[in-house]
């Protein structure tokens, strides 16, 4: 028996049989089949679950007769350790039904001992190989499928469209996913135009990434929806998100950040309400200023926490950005310690003040992203940009 062959090149299949005779049977069928393999030989399942992780073979072919198994003791333990591993099954002459019902469970083939030729027994191990790939690439295009199909779904609820009505507001939006994310993360918004003609922006950003964080957005951007076009705005707003956050959030770790605002019917005042979010970035004609505020707390803190009113009054012909800390938490090249920063987001924002909506946020994101180093992205990010029609 061929043991520590160091040639890659061929594939790697672990017998599993306690009689010699009948391994040493399969060695020279497989000698002699033209299809070269490197052989490992193990005498019972409990061997083979050993050495499964160690050599993770193409292939294993198991001996259903092995005296530490009963029934499909065998074949469930080796299929449960044999990971990537095709699963070829060997039978007596008696017990070909016993090969077919293997398949059922979940072996690629079956071979029946006594009746097996060389060239029979290298394009078993060959196909059966090729299936388990198939199989695998099966599973992993639906897995890739269900992933994107439960991304659009999550992408509907954390970015809905504007529900507007008649006031003349332009809005621009855009999402960007962690690079290697397989899910949204938690980053949503929304706009919503009120009975009174008031509209209203939400922008938050639940910690974390996953299909738990994006759902929990999903579940606050629709509760927040529901409760402003039922008249509820400000700090009474927040209290009642903050205890929806506290009923769903999956682990008691995960806090939220958020910017709730409106914009007054005169088209100049804006109202805003921060738990714990960053600035924004406020326009006025080909000028771009950071609008700061004094610190808050975020939803979900085990703290008693207040949101204080702040209030903007517009200049003519101005609008705003709002943002979550994707957009400038990103470190530039050339040291661990230099950050791109809302300062050096304002700065880049200034360059294309004079561009339209889309334009400017095109500008700004093609931007942040070549002055940051490339594994910058590490988490999602959105933004809304708001103006009013007719003003430039």
């Amino acid at each position: 028996m061929a043991h520590g062959c160091e040639d890659g090149g061929r594939p790697l299949v672990l017998l599993v049989e306690d009689d010699p005779q009948d391994a040493l049977i399969v060695e020279e069928l497989l000698a002699d089949s033209g299809f070269a393999v490197r052989l490992e030989w193990v005498r019972s399942v409990d061997a083979a679950r050993r050495a499964l992780p160690r050599l993770r073979p193409q292939c294993v072919l198991l001996d259903l007769g092995l005296p530490d198994a009963h029934g499909f003791s065998a074949l469930s333990a080796v299929l449960e350790a044999a990971g990537d591993a095709a699963v070829v099954v060997l039978t007596g002459l008696a017990e070909e039904r016993a090969g077919l019902a293997a398949m059922t469970a979940g072996a690629q083939d079956y071979l029946v001992k006594g009746r097996v030729e060389p060239e029979w027994l290298g394009r078993t191990l060959r196909y059966a190989m090729q299936r388990k790939q198939a199989e695998q690439a099966a599973v992993a295009l639906h897995a890739a499928r269900m992933r994107t199909e439960e991304n659009a779904r999550l992408e509907r609820g954390l970015l809905p469209t504007p529900l507007l009505q008649s006031m003349p507001i332009e809005v621009a939006t855009r999402y960007r996913a962690s690079r290697g994310s397989a899910t949204l993360g938690g980053d949503f918004f929304d706009v919503v135009e009120s009975d009174d003609k008031c509209v209203h922006v939400v922008i938050g950003d639940v910690c974390g990434h996953g299909p738990d964080e994006a759902a929990l957005g999903v579940c606050l951007r629709i509760a927040w929806r529901a409760l402003v076009l039922s008249g509820v705005t400000g700090a009474a707003l927040l209290r009642r998100l903050e205890r929806i956050h506290e009923a769903e959030r999956p682990g008691a770790e995960i806090f939220v950040t958020m910017t709730t605002l409106l914009l007054e019917p005169d088209q100049r005042t804006v109202r805003l309400w921060r738990a714990g979010h960053p600035g924004l970035l406020l326009h006025d004609g080909d000028q771009v200023a950071l609008a700061e505020f004094g610190p808050s707390l975020a939803l979900g803190l085990p703290v008693e926490a207040d949101w204080p009113q702040e209030v903007l009054e517009l200049p003519e012909g101005a609008g705003l950005t709002l943002y979550t800390d994707g957009l400038f938490e990103r470190r530039l090249p050339g040291g661990r310690s230099r950050w791109l920063g809302e300062d050096g987001l304002a700065d880049l924002a200034r360059r294309h003040a004079h561009l339209d909506a889309e334009g400017f946020l095109d500008a700004l994101l093609a931007d942040v992203e070549a002055v940051t180093a490339p594994e910058a992205a590490a988490d999602d990010l959105a933004v809304v940009h708001l103006r009013w029609k007719g003003q430039s």
